[in-house]
């Protein structure tokens, strides 16, 4: 019998046509839902992010005092006025200084903090953490909710030279040298004082976000671990980190981009820049240049240098990261 199946027709020189494609049509449901979930977003990052940083550029480039509509156009001259300005230089090697000791310190702390929590406990039996980790745990975690202005005035009443708690309990214990000490007052140790308070108001949410990565490592790769006689801190070493390398790399980026800002910190700390400005920070400086001297165009100048060392920072820890391995998996 003949096939009544239509045939293709075949083309010149034997060859059968190929099938066209047929074109996907842009319905109202696809572009609807392009311009909610894309566009709408897009726009709002254009104008709430990218908007007001093309602004502040623009009105670094003139004398604009904040209060008038007198803005005349003088170029560069802010920015060879704040490299030449001793305080402004002074206060970025303070935030370069925070950006290279915050971000370290309290991803270590964090870190072995989580590792004792979730991995840390007997070295027989199950994988498990040290006694009482959901305790220890809750108690880290509580600075992070409170708000850091009420951080800053907490340990500015800890660290009061007459009735603060520190010198109370240090003198107690017999340290006699610690009565109305100067915490905040004394060059050498401001610095250092604002420091661990910024530390502890933030280690105990990075502690968390470690936590979470450490669980997500499947158990047989520690007992495997533990089976080759690897301890803890080879663990750590071997195992732990090359695992979370993507959530220290991002706790790196957050933890920087406050230390090149920590002005709230700073402000309830030490509102004027502490002693011989050992303190100030370039947020602290952009402060009272705009509000205070009433200068908005080298106030915006500021302001862009510190976004410009922001995308810096994290761009070198993106380049390191890339450099080191990190996009590598554990397993090769």
């Amino acid at each position: 019998m003949t096939s009544l199946a239509p045939k293709t027709q075949p083309k010149r020189g034997g060859k059968s046509a190929a099938p066209r494609r047929r074109r996907k049509r842009l319905t109202w449901d696809k572009v609807s839902f392009m311009a909610v979930f894309l566009g709408l977003p897009l726009v709002i990052y254009v104008v709430f992010v990218i908007s007001p940083f093309v602004q502040a550029f623009s009105y670094s480039l003139t004398n604009w005092g904040g209060f008038s509509q007198t803005m005349n156009f003088i170029g560069f001259d802010n920015y060879k006025t704040l490299f030449t300005d001793d305080i402004f230089m002074h206060a970025l090697r303070n935030n370069i200084l925070l950006a290279i000791i915050l971000p370290i310190v309290t991803i270590v702390l964090a870190l072995l903090l989580a590792t004792f929590v979730t991995i840390g406990g007997s070295s027989k039996g199950q994988i498990r953490g040290i006694r009482g980790s959901s305790f220890y745990r809750i108690v880290s975690f509580f600075p992070y909710v409170i708000p850091a202005i009420v951080i800053g005035l907490i340990w500015l009443q800890v660290y009061d030279p007459s009735a603060g708690l520190l010198n109370g309990l240090l003198t107690g214990i017999g340290l006699d040298n610690f009565k109305s000490f100067p915490w905040l007052g004394r060059e050498q140790t401001a610095m250092g004082a604002s420091i661990i308070v910024i530390i502890w108001g933030f280690v105990g949410f990075y502690m968390v976000l470690f936590v979470a990565g450490i669980k997500g490592i499947p158990a047989e790769l520690f007992e495997a671990a533990r089976i080759d006689g690897a301890g803890r801190f080879r663990t750590l070493i071997s195992l732990t980190i090359p695992m979370l390398r993507d959530n220290i790399q991002t706790a790196y980026i957050y933890m920087g981009i406050l230390a090149l800002d920590a002005f709230v910190y700073m402000q309830a700390l030490n509102s004027g820049g502490g002693p011989n400005n050992s303190t100030l920070v370039m947020s602290q400086k952009l402060f009272s240049t705009a509000f205070t001297e009433g200068k908005f165009g080298l106030a915006s100048a500021m302001g862009v240098v510190l976004a410009v060392i922001t995308l810096i920072f994290s761009g070198i820890v993106f380049v390191v990261n890339h450099l080191t391995g990190g996009n590598k998996d554990v397993s090769d």
